[in-house]
């Protein structure tokens, strides 16, 4: 009966399979597609197309455990992807390069599939601790990531570039994993580009710092979840990206402001001597990093970024409401917008940017709601670091066209669909609670 038990408490469930989307995400390199289709399709993508076909059966049938039910980050999804659908019709009906449109097929496919994921993760991961195991593997990835970062980094080696996989095949997408900044390397770790490198660290921040506090509380070893948070926040200052300073920044004022005083206050202490000391280890760096924001307006790279917006306005106003079609607006062909809201608005009109919008604002509300309706701290400490991630994705969505990067896009959706799970979870146990009180 105790074997028969335990592996009934062993057996794989959703977390399992989205654990293999994260495994797929963030540690196989983001350079990697499947050789054998004719579509650029990474692994992560390969999977999360699979979860979508697995909701779908598994909403067919009452025994398979999916929750049922409406959930808001979910309704929102629904908006979203059927505004997608609305914008390809029209741009398929009018007159498209076949360039153009060959891309905005694949774009509605990624769309499709990256919603998927989001909604699999709301009604498949139904308990605390399986949501709580599937942020933990999502830290542990992402401290791989940033580890081969900082190897980038410090001795201007990638591994990234040495890793070759079975039907996989490595596809050029014009960004070189070494780029540097004043005298340093700008490491991209397994992703596309130094500042969705920089990004996807700040994201794990929060989670790692949870870990840490969690260990503790349960009088656990916390020495590899303080190892995970300073690699992070390390790489996450290394990469020497303006959007993920500010994710830093914005991540430790939500964790300051909506933690317990009796933790927010030491890990905003945490944070200021831990800056120092890597300025200390780092000759140069608090240079290069304050000389990123000092006479911005002068800086090449903010004058590269925003001397398109004057002709963005221009194609906004040829398709105002639902756009030109989703990956038409070709950075090859036309020009690169580091804007994905002026991008959104191109290519998706204003309808589509609202649904973009709405997604953001759904994740932290079902968050926040999450929070207050909840008594687990657990809960209500995974609620505080998903504000902060929701925050730092819509910021970095200003700062550059993350929906054009992988894995940022794959870890904003991922956080997205938690959130959404996290509602339900703490909605099932406030519920319980009032019918245990009854």
């Amino acid at each position: 009966m105790a074997d028969e038990r335990r592996l009934t408490q062993q057996r794989a469930d959703g977390a399992t399979l989205v654990i293999f989307y994260v495994l797929a995400l963030l540690v196989v390199p983001a350079r990697f597609t499947i050789a054998f289709v004719p579509i650029t399709l990474p692994p992560a993508l390969f999977v999360a197309l699979c979860l979508a076909v697995l909701w779908f059966a598994a909403h067919l049938v009452d025994n398979l455990g999916l929750a049922k039910g409406r959930n808001t980050v979910r309704t929102l999804f629904a908006v979203y992807v059927l505004l997608h659908l609305c914008t390809y019709a029209l741009a398929t009906r009018r007159y498209l390069p076949a360039d153009e449109l060959s891309v905005s097929d694949s774009a509605l496919i990624r769309v499709v599939a990256m919603s998927a994921l989001a909604v699999f993760v709301i009604d498949a991961v139904r308990t605390t601790d399986r949501l709580s195991r599937v942020l933990k593997i999502m830290v542990g990835c992402l401290t791989f990531g940033a580890f081969i970062g900082l190897i980038q980094f410090g001795l201007g080696l990638d591994l990234a570039s040495y890793v070759t996989l079975p039907g996989l095949r490595v596809q050029d997408n014009g960004y070189s994993a070494l780029e540097s900044r004043s005298i340093f390397f700008r490491p991209a770790g397994t992703v596309n580009h130094p500042i969705e490198f920089g990004l996807v660290c700040v994201l794990g921040v929060p989670f790692a710092a949870h870990f840490v506090f969690q260990a503790r509380d349960r009088g656990e070893p916390a020495g590899r979840w303080w190892a995970a948070l300073s690699l992070l926040s390390l790489m996450s200052i290394l990469s020497l990206s303006r959007t993920a300073i500010l994710g830093l920044v914005i991540t430790g004022i939500v964790l300051g402001l909506l933690l317990p005083r009796r933790r927010g206050l030491p890990l905003l202490g945490v944070g200021a001597v831990f800056l120092g000391g890597a300025s200390a280890v780092v000759p140069g760096l608090f240079g290069t990093v304050t000389s990123m924001f000092s006479n911005i307006e002068d800086d090449p790279s903010f004058q590269g970024r925003t001397k398109d917006y004057d002709g963005a306005w221009i194609e906004i106003a040829k398709h105002p409401w639902l756009g030109r079609g989703f990956g038409t607006f070709l950075p090859s062909k036309y020009t690169i917008l580091d804007n994905q809201y002026l991008l959104t608005m191109i290519e998706n009109g204003y309808l589509g940017l609202l649904a973009f919008v709405l997604l953001f604002l759904g994740g932290i509300f079902a968050a926040l709601r999450a929070r207050s309706l909840s008594k687990d701290e657990n809960v209500r400490g995974i609620a505080v670091c998903l504000v902060g991630a929701m925050l730092t994705s819509a910021l970095g969505a200003a700062t550059f066209d993350l929906l054009s990067f992988s894995v940022a896009t794959g870890m904003a959706f991922l956080l997205l669909g938690v959130s959404g799970a996290l509602l339900r979870i703490a909605r099932q146990e406030a519920r319980q609670l009032v019918s245990s009180a009854r």
